[in-house]
């Protein structure tokens, strides 16, 4: 019973925090448009004046498609490791131009992603059970 806990804590973990990427890089790419998403305060508004134009643009792009791509790919449970890598890049970036535009900011959102992101990262690959990671390298061991 203790192995399907590990199996079915690490899947709900992976789930939860690739639908909170996935969903935000959704709503980023395909909702908004990344033309919006450039133009909204939390980007341009915020950012205009400090840092060069193509910065700006370079973020935006970068940590949308890494949202959207990373939250599928931990969805999927495919290149998981990739994907946790990719986004914790985004944590980094996303905590960096907070900290920039604002000192003092609200870390909730940042802060609860980064805890299970690092989860992921620290516990047993092999407690993966439910991933297609894990059906493939099965797949390929029984060859």
């Amino acid at each position: 019973m203790i192995e399907l806990n590990k199996a079915v804590g690490v899947l709900t973990v992976r789930l939860i925090l690739g639908f909170i990427f996935l969903m935000q890089g959704f709503g980023k790419v395909v909702t908004w448009g990344i033309e919006k998403v450039f133009q909204a305060d939390f980007f341009h508004g915020t950012f205009e004046g400090i840092l060069p134009e193509s910065i700006i643009w370079a973020t935006v792009y970068y940590t949308s498609y890494v949202e959207l791509i990373g939250g599928l790919l931990l969805v999927l449970g495919l290149k998981t490791n990739y994907a946790l890598y990719a986004l914790a890049s985004v944590l980094v970036v996303v905590t960096f131009g907070h900290g920039l535009a604002e000192p003092i900011w609200d870390l909730s959102h940042v802060l609860f992603r980064a805890i299970l992101l690092v989860s992921l990262l620290l516990l047993p690959r092999e407690w993966d059970r439910f991933c297609l990671d894990t059906i493939m390298k099965k797949n390929s061991d029984a060859r």
